[in-house]
Formats: C-alpha cells, structure tokens, sequence
C-alpha cells in the first residue's frame, strides 16, 4: 500500500498548497484515506499529521475508511426534506442496515447524506453511484437497492 501512496505522491511537488490536491488523488488510487496514507503525506509536504488530518476532516469528501461498492446519497435540500427525504433516510438505513456516513457489513454500499444534487424537480431523491432516483418512496427503496447491485 504504501508503495502506491508514494507513486501518487511523487507526481505532485510535496508543496504545501497540493495537499488537497494529493488527499483527493490518494482517496482515488485507495478509494479511502488510510491512517498509513496520512503520515505518508505529512512527512512528503513536512506537515503535522494532525494539520493534515484537520483539513481532511472538514471536507465531507474524504473518507477514513473503505466504502461500499455503490455510495448511495439521499439528498436532504430544501425541496427534499418538505417532501420526505427523511423518512427516506430511515427506510435507508433499515434497508441497509447502516445509519448515515457508514458502509454494509458486505462493503455493497455506503450511505450517506448530501445538501443538494439539483434535481429538485423530482424531490425526494436519492443517488446511487452515478444514477439518480427522483420521487423516491420509502416502498421503492428496496427495488432501487436492488437495481444498483446488478
């Protein structure tokens, strides 16, 4: 692992301005950012890890531990939340059997939250992977679920 941290590390400068930069190409090439990924790129800019982690960490982008295989989102904008996206979140987790920011026991999928995905035409929607469902109901979540694993 830490030889493919590096490969990704040395294709930036190691200045401190990359460091978004080079979390984003790491979490790509890992598809998380390990607690080996962190130290690698604190030590390859000279910065605290504890700086690096404080950036890392107030970007929701960045994950601290393997996703699923399909990431589901559940929008909760304006337009969503008045028309039910948050019993959509509870029938979510259910279903899944994982709250909000968590992945499956089968690591199938990751859930999470998300302010907006610009559909508010469609509202309540969720998102899954790259695919988004509009009108979304707590009875069509199991169908949606199973639509993506295939």
């Amino acid at each position: 692992m830490e030889e493919r941290i590096r490969a990704v590390l040395f294709s930036f400068e190691g200045n401190r301005d990359d460091l978004i930069p080079m979390l984003q190409a790491v979490q790509h090439e890992l598809g998380y950012l390990s607690d080996v990924a962190m130290t690698e790129i604190a030590t390859y800019i000279g910065m605290p890890e504890s700086k690096v982690y404080g950036v890392a960490t107030f970007y929701s982008q960045f994950h601290f531990a393997p996703r699923g295989e399909h990431e589901v989102k559940v929008c909760l904008g304006t337009a969503c939340h008045v028309r039910g996206a948050l019993q959509i979140v509870d029938s979510m987790e259910r279903e899944l059997g994982v709250k909000c920011g968590g992945t499956t026991c089968d690591q199938k999928h990751s859930l999470d939250r998300v302010n907006c995905v610009g559909a508010c035409a469609i509202a309540p929607v969720v998102m899954i992977d790259d695919k988004v469902y509009g009108r979304m109901e707590a009875k069509k979540i199991k169908e949606v679920l199973e639509k993506s694993a295939t």
